[in-house]
């Protein structure tokens, strides 16, 4: 089981990753590293809370859970 610090580490860098990979993407569609970053941003945050969202509601779903373990 991974540590609280090194799944703190391992979302970090993964963001990062994101957030360079979408700058880059941004970058060749508009020719821009500024609205590269832009959109790296704003992909960034609005998967955050689409996320948050699709896991509020999902929550509120008892299908497929495993009532029975102790």
């Amino acid at each position: 089981m991974d540590s609280t610090i090194r799944i703190i580490a391992k979302a970090v860098t993964w963001q990062i990753a994101g957030l360079f990979s979408m700058t880059v993407i941004g970058f060749l569609f508009t020719g821009s590293i500024v609205a590269g970053g832009g959109i790296a941003v704003a992909g960034a945050a609005s998967g955050f809370a689409c996320y948050f969202v699709h896991e509020k509601l999902w929550s509120k779903v008892s299908w497929g859970r495993d009532t029975h373990r102790v």
